[in-house]
């Protein structure tokens, strides 16, 4: 497994909700094409079902267009388990909420937030994710 394959996207899509998965936390931030810039929104602190409730609240108050997943790899590309669970989000997200979900290599965004000294390391790894997404387009 590899880092995701960059899918173009339209230019109609314009505002953004991106996770950055975890098993108990889940970071979450919002941003739009045009600023180019995330917010955080407070940390999902939940399991299974829990989580999402708490997803299908942050869709609603936020309506956003599509949804960016981060994506961790080991630094030389490799996938872990960690990877795949990440996909696995990402595919449920999809299937729950019929948006476009695009996938972000992560990788070192956690230690970035952590350097940066962020009070919520999840919340801005979402940012800093959804960011360098913002970037590419």
């Amino acid at each position: 497994m590899t880092a995701p394959a960059a899918e173009p996207v339209p230019a109609h899509l314009q505002s953004f909700l991106a996770f950055d998965f975890g098993l108990k936390r889940t970071g979450v931030a919002v941003g739009t094409r045009l600023l180019g810039t995330a917010s955080g929104q407070p940390t999902i602190r939940a399991e299974g079902d829990a989580r999402w409730v708490q997803v299908a609240e942050r869709l609603r108050e936020w309506q956003p267009d599509a949804l960016v997943v981060g994506v961790p790899f080991h630094p030389d590309g490799a996938a872990h388990e960690n990877t795949a669970r990440a996909l696995k989000f990402a595919r449920q997200l999809r299937g729950r909420y019929g948006l476009p979900v695009y996938e972000v290599d992560e990788r070192y965004s956690t230690t970035e937030a952590l350097a940066a000294g962020a009070r919520d390391a999840d919340a801005a790894s979402a940012c800093i994710i959804l960011e360098q997404f913002l970037r590419s387009l």
